[in-house]
């Protein structure tokens, strides 16, 4: 067993589980840490994917009360049969231009220019979207938004395709804008999470099943484990920030790392266009 493989496996799913839901873009992040580490051929790629499934989780697991009362009631509860119904109408878009333009973006798409522009852009779309007035909030909880608030979320949600965009900042921040509370957004950035990045992590696996092999199955499960732990320490901090604190923080640091990006790229530090 290779334990600097073990290590760098540990280290990459920390990565993923701090910065997943966190509007910062993961992807960005992993792409740096996986050049620093060395960590950055075929099938570390599918690593990164697949080790999604760990964050989700942790996702699971802390909003595991509702999910649980959602499904108990789905058969005579209105609400809970708008709630779910909501979540499927916000992750379609997703799945389906994902599978439409997926591999022409991949293909086109993922430059310095690209990521770094992503980054920054995102970064002054939250500092405006954090200045808007707050009576520009009409919806109050995920249990108020109407299916027609779900598929524009959910639209919204493909930005993400777009290499340094961050999903979990899309639908936050697309949310806000729409007129969802900064809880509402957050809260039902984590529901649309869920199958999204399920369904994105085995299809990558299922996808790219010939590069891999029962050996590398310890490297997988020590990502999964970070990913998991990380995460679920991330999501309840993440919930307790937003109650008193605004994402402003978050669009400065998004305005340095597409700055990082650039340099590293113009460097030759990391190259960018190899995810």
């Amino acid at each position: 067993m290779d334990i600097v493989l073990l290590l760098k496996a540990a280290i990459m799913g920390v990565v993923e589980g701090l910065t997943e839901f966190l509007p910062i873009s993961s992807t960005g992040h992993l792409i740096l840490a996986g050049a620093l580490l060395g960590f950055d051929d075929e099938k570390a790629k599918v690593f990164d994917i697949a080790i999604q499934t760990g964050a989700i989780f942790a996702v699971i697991l802390v909003y595991w009360q509702k999910i649980r009362e959602t499904v108990v009631a789905l058969p005579s509860s209105r609400q809970a049969q708008r709630f779910a119904l909501n979540v499927v109408i916000g992750v379609l878009p997703a799945i389906v231009l994902g599978l439409a333009f997926g591999k022409a973006i991949k293909a086109h798409l993922f430059t310095p220019v690209v990521v770094a522009s992503t980054f920054i852009l995102g970064g002054f779309v939250i500092l405006w979207a954090e200045r808007r007035a707050p009576q520009a909030t009409r919806v109050a909880s995920v249990d108020d938004m109407t299916p027609f608030d779900a598929l524009k979320v959910g639209l919204v949600q493909c930005l993400a395709m777009v290499p340094g965009t961050s999903r979990s900042g899309a639908t936050i921040i697309g949310g806000m804008l729409l007129g969802l509370s900064r809880k509402a957004a957050t809260d039902y950035s984590f529901f649309l999470a869920m199958p999204t990045l399920i369904g994105a992590g085995a299809y990558s696996l299922y996808k790219e099943r010939a590069l891999l092999s029962m050996a590398d199955a310890p490297m997988f499960a020590v990502g999964l484990v970070f990913s998991f732990v990380s995460a679920w320490i991330c999501v309840r901090w993440l919930l307790r920030y937003i109650s008193s604190h605004s994402f402003v923080p978050f669009a400065w640091y998004r305005i340095a790392f597409g700055c990082v990006v650039l340099i590293t790229a113009l460097a030759g530090w990391v190259r960018w266009d190899a995810a």
